[in-house]
């Protein structure tokens, strides 16, 4: 298994410095993870230092609550692909989510995928808050408003991901939808555990520690 090719190597913290964005990115190319996943303001410079290098720059949009306005979600998409982002990993409205407001979910989402002109979208659920059914529930939606990937977790969210939530993600997406678990993940045995579940990214801070 080549794990590197697995892993979004992940830079979120509110103190992260120029200086841990370049040491992340030299880290991800020499390891040559799938991507780098920065805060918006660090889309540049990901951008600058990983171009031609096979590394793709994912950023978070209507993060880490997913309680923005979806018009808000929509120019921060803009933004970042303009400043070369490769890949948007978004929160959907969770509290829509609860309340079983299902096509404000999937119209939000599907916001954020046409702003994304292509680029592939990853769908943050932060399934630690949601019912077995909701998680079912989110997946058809942000399948039905095209994204790319569901997503367990922002890593900010009580817990982070799991091996039964990824096989349910699995489960509702199918073969064509990407699965990323993210959040907690600090071993590689971890690591092993979440893609026999059914996970095709992980999205993890400790990318060097799993290899």
């Amino acid at each position: 298994m080549d794990l590197a090719q697995y892993i979004d190597h992940t830079l979120l913290k509110a103190d992260a410095a120029v200086d841990d964005i370049a040491r992340l990115c030299a880290e991800a190319a020499e390891h040559r993870f799938a991507a780098v996943c920065v805060n918006p303001v660090y889309v540049d410079l990901a951008a600058h230092i990983l171009a031609g290098r096979g590394v793709r720059v994912a950023t978070v949009v209507g993060f880490p609550l997913g309680a923005t306005f979806t018009a808000v979600k929509v120019l921060e998409t803009q933004e970042a692909i303009r400043r070369k982002a490769d890949e948007i990993d978004m929160v959907m409205n969770i509290a829509a989510a609860r309340a079983g407001q299902w096509d404000a979910v999937s119209e939000d989402i599907r916001r954020v995928v046409d702003a994304a002109a292509g680029k592939t979208v990853k769908v943050i659920l932060e399934t630690a808050f949601l019912t077995d059914d909701e998680k079912r529930r989110a997946c058809e939606a942000a399948v039905a408003a095209g994204a790319g990937f569901v997503k367990t977790s922002t890593g900010f969210g009580p817990s982070g991901a799991t091996a039964e939530d990824v096989r349910l993600l699995r489960a509702c997406v199918g073969e064509t939808v990407g699965v990323k678990a993210s959040g907690g993940i600090r071993t590689r045995q971890q690591a092993e555990l979440m893609i026999a579940a059914g996970a095709t990214r992980l999205g993890t801070s400790a990318g060097v520690a799993l290899l």
